[in-house]
């Protein structure tokens, strides 16, 4: 089974070739909102804690967040070819609550860490947000959300590369230059 932790600053194209990865290798693709949302839908106790804390405008702690992770990991079909994290993890901690309960399951991932210079990441969260009109891709905003990554996403990056498990892809590139270089990493 193929599991793969998508990681790059905002900007670095994890959408697209997540994307482009489901396509050609038939992964799931595990985001964490729509995971969230979807046990919210089911009622149950765990959804409706969550509900009650985004509700307030808080973060579901990360106890939490690895009971939502594990029913989704517990819920996969048999013939599942693997899966894409999307969102998850985001600290060292929720790395390490990854790594055992794969290992519980008996399957580990490996973090594909996209890199882009900065003010490449810049420039083209600035040209999405003249396309899509979103609020957060001005120069402030993107600058704030570049530095949170830098401090609490990153670290995450060192984790995963200790352990063995890391690559990383040049993200300055065209789209189709950078899944060719995720294609050569996935087909070994």
């Amino acid at each position: 089974m193929l599991n793969i932790i998508l990681c790059g600053a905002p900007g670095s194209g994890k959408g697209t070739q997540s994307e482009l990865i489901v396509k050609k290798y038939g992964l799931q693709h595990l985001s964490t909102g729509d995971v969230l949302r979807a046990e919210i839908a089911k009622g149950s106790e765990l959804g409706k804690q969550i509900d009650a804390l985004i509700s307030q405008g808080n973060l579901v702690p990360d106890d939490m967040m690895y009971g939502v992770i594990e029913n989704y990991i517990s819920s996969l079909p048999a013939d599942c070819k693997g899966t894409i994290f999307d969102g998850y993890p985001r600290t060292v901690s929720q790395a390490e609550s990854l790594t055992r309960l794969l290992k519980k399951y008996g399957m580990e991932a490996v973090m594909i860490d996209l890199l882009v210079d900065e003010q490449l990441l810049i420039q083209r969260l600035i040209e999405r947000g003249k396309v899509s009109g979103r609020a957060d891709d001005n120069l402030n905003t993107i600058r704030h959300r570049i530095a949170v990554y830098h401090n609490q996403t990153e670290p995450i990056a060192h984790y995963y590369l200790h352990h063995g498990n890391y690559v990383a892809v040049n993200g300055n590139h065209c789209v189709d230059d950078v899944f060719l270089q995720i294609e050569r990493i996935l087909d070994k």
